[in-house]
């Protein structure tokens, strides 16, 4: 029987949509791809595979889960299998230099960055970058890893040549302009069958960190923004939304093949707008969709459903 197949490493993350899965009957699957088996000359099974593999894996002791799902969704693609967010929504969930790079490709603007391989050149790249003060990032990250701010020179040196330093997982840092917004606070952009579904407002006061799954906390010990205090709650649905940057981004999906996705943006005080990333394993706020009455994994089941009934399944 063809089913809803889901790629993922993390069953906590997973629950929200089987949940939804199973409350319209639709048949599923999931595929823990922390480790495993193919046999690349066995022909998959029929159905629809939603791939939701996350940057963050190795922080859950999923080191090689990216490229193991890499090497899935290639034996799906040479199969002919309907794949949501497949091979290259994947390169640009572990890359930040791969999103910025297609974003702007796609004529959308974002923060200026150097990009570094080891220590002495994450000096030299911000050196070159020569604003201040900047942020460092990994640019194989998730749940704000490696986001640091810097008002100098002299506080990189300190933290790159000590114990302290957290080396990114791929070797890859990024050496990137601060964005001083106004208020703190960024907007993310939710997308869904790549068309837009809500935006978030997200408060940014109490650290970067900004998964919005309910299985989030803020443990991260620095954080890009100053440190101001929370006007509210953390995550508020945008009533009314709907900027221009919204085509730029429905486009910019359907070029990258990317099914489902959260793009997060930040505003200057001079109101130029910066995308700084793009992700696809998208997850949503419970108390926020509460509030709006928007809920986000019951349209996204209902999406995958709608994909597996173009497959000829009856539901």
């Amino acid at each position: 029987m063809s089913k809803i197949y889901v790629i993922h490493e993390n069953d906590e993350w997973t629950e929200h949509l089987t949940d939804r899965l199973e409350e319209l009957n639709l048949p599923y699957e999931l595929w823990h791809l922390d480790e495993g088996i193919i046999d690349l000359s066995a022909e998959p099974p029929d159905g629809v595979f939603y791939n939701r593999m996350s940057a963050s894996s190795h922080t859950r002791g999923h080191r090689f889960a990216p490229e193991f799902a890499e090497a899935v969704l290639a034996w799906l693609d040479r199969s002919g299998r309907v794949v949501l967010n497949g091979s290259r929504a994947l390169r640009l969930e572990v890359s930040k230099v791969n999103q910025y790079m297609a974003l702007n490709q796609s004529g959308i603007t974002t923060p200026k960055t150097v990009t570094a391989v080891g220590k002495d050149n994450i000096i030299k790249a911000a050196k070159r970058l020569d604003m201040y003060p900047f942020i460092t990032k990994h640019n194989r990250a998730g749940k704000g890893q490696g986001v640091q701010l810097f008002h100098s020179l002299e506080a990189l040196k300190e933290y790159v040549y000590s114990d302290d330093f957290d080396t990114p997982i791929d070797g890859i840092t990024l050496i990137q302009q601060y964005i001083e917004a106004p208020e703190p606070y960024i907007v993310r952009h939710e997308f869904i069958g790549g068309k837009f579904f809500y935006a978030v407002k997200v408060d940014t006061s109490e650290g970067f960190e900004l998964c919005p799954a309910d299985a989030c906390t803020i443990d991260d010990m620095y954080c890009p923004t100053d440190n101001k205090e929370s006007q509210g709650a953390k995550f508020e649905i945008l009533e009314n939304y709907a900027p221009q940057i919204l085509n730029k981004y429905e486009r910019f999906l359907q070029e990258n093949k990317i099914d489902v996705a959260g793009i997060e943006a930040i505003m200057d005080k001079d109101g130029n707008l910066y995308t700084y990333d793009v992700n696809t394993n998208t997850n949503y706020n419970s108390d926020a969709e509460a509030a709006a009455d928007e809920y986000g994994m019951l349209q996204l089941a209902k999406y995958l459903g709608e994909k597996l009934q173009e497959t000829g399944v009856k539901i």
